[in-house]
């Protein structure tokens, strides 16, 4: 008895819904936008798609469904937003507004743009999975170059080190450094000097650059007397 009331009250149940969806034929979406050629239609499935885009966006916010999920949504909403473009060309084609340059920009939960790469764009949590996240990682801009006329700005005559000995600092400690380089390359020569009267060379004679020799000075008071016997 138990088994044939359940049985009833089964049947009850589907002719009830029968009778609730009689009359009303649940019309699918086209799987392609070109086949719709009513303009009334082709808006009505660009807001169904558009509710379907807003439930999966809330869905993926959560990040503890898991690695898999996330990107299973995330797929989805991009494959959405193609058919939505899809459509607002449809509507276009047929009449309608042009949703593609006055529709709203695509946000996300905290108002800003949704990133993307190549055209596809993650939403919610996805944007946080690993090796999504390098994506979007800006490097620092390089300081901005300074131009030839900020250069010469400050280029003066102490950058070129002529007021270098303006100060009395400069020019003692170069005249005692001076003196100290001097001092050791005289000890030095004197030094290799003895070394060489040890050894027992003999002492070359050093040349004076300023002595003149006979021959030289004959040949200038030569030249001076064909001057004056020119003149």
């Amino acid at each position: 008895m138990a088994r044939n009331a359940e049985k009833a009250m089964t049947a009850l149940a589907r002719f009830r819904q029968a009778q609730l969806e009689e009359g009303k034929v649940k019309e699918r979406r086209p799987f392609l936008a070109s086949e719709c050629n009513e303009l009334p239609k082709a808006e009505k499935w660009r807001r169904q798609i558009t509710g379907e885009i807003s439930k999966k966006v809330a869905q993926i916010q959560n990040a503890g469904l898991g690695e898999f999920r996330i990107r299973d949504l995330n797929d989805e909403i991009n494959k959405l937003l193609r058919e939505k473009g899809h459509w607002e060309y449809r509507i276009k084609e047929l009449g309608g507004p042009d949703y593609a340059r006055i529709g709203p920009k695509m946000l996300d939960h905290e108002g800003k743009e949704v990133p993307g790469n190549r055209g596809y764009k993650y939403f919610g949590a996805a944007k946080d999975l690993p090796g999504v996240r390098e994506l979007f990682e800006t490097e620092p801009l390089p300081p901005p170059r300074k131009t030839r006329a900020e250069l010469m700005k400050d280029i003066d005559a102490e950058y070129y080190g002529y007021r270098d000995e303006d100060d009395g600092i400069l020019e003692p400690l170069e005249q005692e450094r001076e003196k100290k380089v001097i001092a050791e390359a005289v000890e030095k020569w004197k030094m290799e000097r003895e070394a060489r009267l040890a050894r027992g060379e003999e002492e070359e004679e050093e040349e004076n650059i300023y002595a003149v020799h006979k021959e030289e000075s004959d040949e200038e008071g030569g030249k001076e007397r064909e001057g004056e016997d020119g003149q």
